[in-house]
């Protein structure tokens, strides 16, 4: 490639595959296409959404007849662009949006903002990429394609000394073309910002404001489930997006200082918190919704009203979630063609560091989520268990092994397996013959505890010599418990997991973290038919699962990939890994 190239679009068509691909993809061919009928100011005609179906039949044949179709040229030509490139030997990078964990050495794993070179993309669900001397498949929906695509690999942002990023070439490019680098990328960060309030003022208008002439299907509280703080999303992006404009040099972009809107937002951006914690309230609300061929039909009537693409109303409401991680991609590749000379270079980093810790926030909820399910499952291999759930207080496993525990009045030593949650530790105990049953015997509130070293030697409160020990005392029933770890590094991963399990609830609380009753109760009850149906106790994501099936769109060629993100991963193939897994209990030492 002889000048910076930009990528503005997600791969999208399907070709043959040049490699062996994962089995059982769930690739998308024809989509379900249908028209709507009119909706007036005084909203969609009644008699047209009714459970009769006879009549629903009749009007999905009026949808097909219907002069209402609003459909979209097919997309393709910027896939066919990057496998040309590939195949005249050109090297395309993309960065990864989110973390793909891989159970499958078939699979390439990475962390959220790794850079992947991109080795084949024929297949539109997944490519085949390279990092380091690791290859493997990946889901294309989780990479944003870099926007300049003509550095190589080990001229991204290196580590150097105080660990700061720098760029290898920083000193040794043209400016010219640095400059041209910087400009592709404002280019981006302001056309994409376009995009989506254009998408965000589609769902308020198309979706939001139809549903609310709609009393007889949709309560209030039930509009807050599915499309939560949403308006003020939009209200809060047409703000940053018209600060963005006002800093926007059109006639030479590369001086333009977009960082202080980033930094003057940083605040206003955590109402995406709340929108990422109910976004699997959302969608559970509208899997139950689907059920119901009315609410198909209507939303589907939203859609082709509003002429929005051919994607379910899921899939337009996971972009808000993925927007705000895209935020820091987009701040590192700006900050690596800025020179440190530049007005806006300052701006540029703090805002980095400011979305960076925005996003992880956002990350880390998503793996609380998918965590919830292996803690209902744990909980059903527990046998004889007493109280109530796990899930009802915690939400995430700090900590687990073996510890000796002394218990008053005769200062009885029994060896026990504890697991450390949020706010409680379990204790149990191991099956004599069989060591991998476990059988519940107590818990410990962590709320009130605290945590104290006990020096080797002996104990006063128990009146024995200990090695390795510590105890938890609660201050309001002046209670102690006293544990002896098999040895002193051991004991010291105790008490370090012990602050983390403090520092969780604290950071928590202040970031409005909790799972939902819905969440709770949906988990229990996964794990508690996987146990009664002697299926290996394998974990399972149903959220994160739902999220897989959302459709990959295929979008025009005119509109750019910021346009409309997708979390939707393909389906996996077959794994052996639970298969060979599931002879062990979870969370086994």
């Amino acid at each position: 490639i002889t000048s910076p190239v930009a990528f503005d679009i997600l791969p999208l068509k399907l070709h043959s595959f040049s490699k062996s691909t994962p089995t059982g993809l769930d690739c998308v061919g024809c989509k379900r296409r249908i028209s709507a009928p009119m909706i007036t100011d005084g909203g969609l005609d009644k008699t047209a959404l009714t459970d009769d179906v006879g009549s629903e039949e009749d009007l999905y044949e009026d949808f097909r007849s219907s002069a209402h179709r609003y459909g979209h040229p097919g997309g393709g030509g910027e896939q066919l662009a990057i496998n040309e490139l590939i195949s005249d030997g050109s090297v395309v990078y993309a960065e990864a949006l989110w973390d793909h964990v891989t159970m499958d050495d078939q699979e390439l794993g990475f962390k959220a903002g790794d850079v992947i070179e991109v080795m084949d993309a024929t297949n539109k669900e997944w490519w085949w990429g390279r990092i380091l001397d690791s290859e493997g498949w990946f889901p294309a929906s989780f990479v944003r394609l870099r926007v300049n695509q003509d550095e190589p690999m080990e001229d991204y942002p290196l580590k150097v000394e105080g660990g700061r990023e720098e760029d290898s070439r920083r000193f040794g490019m043209g400016q010219t073309t640095k400059d041209q680098m910087r400009t592709n990328v404002i280019n981006e960060i302001i056309s994409t910002e376009r995009d989506y309030i254009k998408h965000l003022k589609d769902i308020c208008e198309g979706y939001i404001k139809q549903c609310r002439k709609r009393a007889d299907m949709f309560t209030e509280e039930q509009l807050k489930t599915i499309f939560g703080n949403i308006e003020d999303i939009y209200r809060c992006q047409k703000k940053f997006v018209k600060a963005l404009e006002k800093k926007f040099n059109k006639d030479h972009p590369h001086l333009s200082e977009v960082g202080s809107c980033f930094l003057e937002y940083q605040t206003e951006f955590q109402i995406y918190s709340e929108y990422c914690n109910n976004h699997p309230n959302a969608c559970l609300e509208l899997s139950r919704l689907a059920k119901v061929n009315k609410y198909v039909y209507f939303f589907e009537a939203c859609r082709l009203l509003q002429k929005m693409i051919d994607i379910s109303l899921d899939g337009f409401l996971l972009t808000p979630v993925q927007k705000i991680c895209k935020y820091p991609l987009q701040l590192a590749e700006l900050l690596k063609y800025t020179n440190p000379q530049h007005r806006d270079f300052k701006d540029v980093e703090a805002a980095l560091n400011a979305m960076k810790n925005v996003a992880r926030l956002i990350n880390e909820r998503k793996r609380r989520l998918e965590n919830i399910d292996k803690i209902a499952q744990w909980q059903s291999s527990i046998e004889d268990w007493e109280g109530e759930d796990v899930l009802v207080r915690s939400s995430e496993l700090i900590y687990s092994g073996e510890l000796a525990k002394i218990s008053h009045p005769q200062a009885k030593s029994q060896q026990r397996m504890f697991f450390l949650f949020d706010h409680q530790l379990v204790c149990c105990k191991k099956d004599l013959l069989r060591r991998d049953i476990l059988y519940y015997k107590s818990r410990i509130s962590m709320d009130d505890m605290e945590i104290l070293d006990v020096e080797d030697g002996k104990d006063k409160d128990f009146n024995i010599s200990v090695k390795n020990a510590f105890k938890l005392h609660c201050r309001d029933t002046e209670e102690v418990h006293l544990f002896c770890a098999k040895k002193p590094e051991q004991k010291q991963r105790w008490l370090k997991a012990f602050e983390n399990e403090r520092r969780q609830v604290q950071l928590d609380q202040e970031t409005g973290f909790s799972i939902t009753e819905v969440q709770k109760k949906q988990a229990m009850l996964n794990a508690s038919k996987q146990h009664h149906a002697g299926k290996p106790k394998a974990v399972t994501r149903p959220y994160y699962e739902f999220l897989l099936r959302q459709k990959h769109p295929t979008l025009p060629s005119t509109l750019p990939q910021q346009q409309v993100f997708m979390l939707a991963e393909p389906k996996r193939k077959p794994s052996n890994f639970w298969q060979n897994i599931s002879r062990l209990t979870p969370f086994r030492k």
